[in-house]
């Protein structure tokens, strides 16, 4: 009998932790630049076809795609289904016929991303606020427009991140000129508005751009864009909607009925607006938001 052969010691079994590890990294540095839209799929995949040691032949065909902003596991697979390629292959381990597939996709898909502004708009505490914290922390090629105000800057606010601070004279200035897209005076004190000079010059430079805003200002974006694309944020259920105001707890009883009545009333403006998406998870109603962007314009935008 031939003796076992001895296990690996354990600096090889080490060496080989670290290797793994440093692989795994790479990956994700990849998938990272590629969401990111700091690379596209594309060039990575011919990294992979040109260096089969590289760390973009070692990535699985679904990873790619799933890094592909907007396009998600679920639309990966689809994908990967209309490729004929299995969700078990690896970028470098294709074949010629499966390379020209996905290099075929991947071009016509890289060509296709249109600018568009998005408005995302809702009734109050369905979570219009935490959608688009997580599209601007996540998405990262979306560029979110930023309000002007009168009201003074709170501690830790930056001018041009967080409002554009203005007096009440500039702000007159921009209604007379027609620099604002939409404003309102809120609670009967200071103004707000939306720049369009901003936004004009994201969409012209091919950005994809995300307006939160209340209902009334999404009503006077459609008058002022009709291009735009109006998207209503739905709580999974009444139930919910009533469930996250009362919670808050930080309001009295007239004023939380004040805030239910006026849900009511938002919520039957949902017909309005071009798309609808459920916020039953923040960063799946954010996805599904990113892939309204993506699609081609006239497309159906059901949710």
């Amino acid at each position: 009998m031939n003796p076992r052969p001895a296990p690996p010691a354990d600096v090889d079994r080490a060496a080989a932790g670290r290797a793994a590890i440093r692989a795994r990294r790479a990956r994700a540095a990849i998938k990272q630049d590629i969401a990111t839209r700091r690379r596209t799929a594309l060039d990575a995949a011919q990294v992979a076809w040109a260096d089969p040691e590289s760390p973009e032949a070692s990535l699985r065909v679904t990873e790619l795609l799933a890094s592909l902003p907007s396009l998600g596991p679920a639309r990966s697979a689809r994908v990967l289904d209309e490729l004929e390629i299995s969700d078990r292959k690896r970028v470098g381990g294709l074949g010629v016929r499966q390379r020209s597939k996905l290099r075929d996709w991947l071009v016509h898909r890289q060509g296709a991303a249109p600018s568009r502004l998005v408005v995302l708009a809702g009734p109050t505490a369905v979570g219009k606020g935490s959608v688009s914290a997580y599209i601007r922390e996540n998405y990262s090629d979306v560029a979110l427009s930023v309000s002007a105000t009168t009201r003074k800057p709170r501690p830790g606010e930056v001018d041009g991140v967080h409002y554009y601070f203005v007096n009440d004279e500039e702000f007159d200035r921009k209604i007379a000129a027609g620099e604002l897209l939409e404003w309102a005076t809120v609670h009967n004190s200071y103004r707000y508005g939306t720049p369009r000079p901003p936004i004009d010059a994201a969409l012209a430079a091919g950005h994809r751009v995300l307006l939160e805003i209340d209902l009334q200002g999404a009503r006077q974006v459609r008058e002022a864009m009709p291009e735009a694309l109006l998207v209503f944020l739905l709580p999974p259920t009444w139930e919910e909607l009533v469930r996250r105001l009362i919670g808050r707890g930080t309001e009295p009883p007239e004023e939380q009925q004040r805030r239910l009545d006026t849900a009511k009333v938002e919520l039957a403006a949902q017909d309005e607006f071009d798309a609808k998406v459920i916020n039953r998870e923040v960063g799946q109603a954010a996805r599904e938001v990113v892939e309204l962007m993506d699609a081609p314009a006239g497309a159906p935008t059901s949710r």
